[in-house]
């Protein structure tokens, strides 16, 4: 899956997605590597972020991501200062959503 972040914001992507997620940050083909942007291992899924000259982030459309031990998630991102929005609405699910440095809406749940 890819999203969009501005121009110069491979930083902030290794740290949020890298650091603060966990992602393992994958080497992206010699090919890619002049558009910029970085590309992030999550389970049997690769998350590519790209980048756009005219960004926008995505605040409705977004991805969800199933996680073991979503408590924990919510606390390490609370620590690291992002404003976690909880959800009930979907049953037999604990879910929250929370924007990337970017503004793009993420979705996190455990079921």
């Amino acid at each position: 899956m890819q999203l969009a972040a501005p121009p110069g914001a491979e930083e902030q992507a290794r740290k949020f997605f890298g650091e603060i997620l966990g992602m393992e940050e994958l080497p992206k083909p010699e090919s890619l590597r002049r558009r910029g942007g970085v590309w992030f291992q999550c389970g049997a899924h690769q998350l590519h972020i790209g980048i756009e000259d005219e960004f926008v982030p995505n605040r409705k459309a977004h991805p969800a991501f199933a996680v073991q031990n979503l408590a924990a998630l919510r606390e390490r991102l609370c620590r690291a200062g992002h404003q976690v929005i909880e959800d009930e609405a979907l049953p037999g699910a604990e879910r929250f959503y929370v924007n990337d440095p970017f503004g793009n809406r993420l979705e996190f749940l455990e079921r």
